[in-house]
């Protein structure tokens, strides 16, 4: 008989920034699939990120163009990268706080139901 790992691993060519935020999320958390799908993104991210700032170490903040001086084109992406984690981190739900503080412990209720229509009032019977 044979044990089956419950943890998943890794997506394939995970650098060691996005293994350390996997393994810290999956030895913490039971995810589904759709969330670990947003985990696969992320790590990717995290590690795009680290390719960026190696990028902006070497290079600087600013370069010089034909135009002048301007913000390394790596700084620009990282930013957006930066917005793209904190957004699938968000979308993962992880409850956040120290232990024992069972509101900070619990896992966000997600909203349901459909939203309805927006409208000017008086504009549409």
């Amino acid at each position: 008989m044979s044990t089956v790992d419950p943890t998943p691993a890794p997506p394939r060519g995970t650098g060691v920034a996005g293994r350390k935020l996997w393994t810290s999320i999956v030895a913490s958390f039971d995810l589904d699939e759709h969330e670990l799908v947003l985990l696969r993104q992320a790590t990717r991210t995290v590690d795009l990120l680290e390719q960026l700032e190696t990028e902006i170490t070497s290079g600087g903040a600013m370069v010089q163009s034909p135009q002048g001086w301007k913000a390394n084109p790596a700084c620009v992406e990282a930013r957006a990268q930066r917005i793209t984690l904190a957004r699938l981190l968000a979308a993962l739900r992880l409850p956040a706080g120290e232990t024992g503080d069972e509101q900070a412990n619990a896992r966000p209720r997600r909203r349901v139901g459909v939203r309805g229509t927006y409208g000017i009032r008086g504009a549409v019977s």
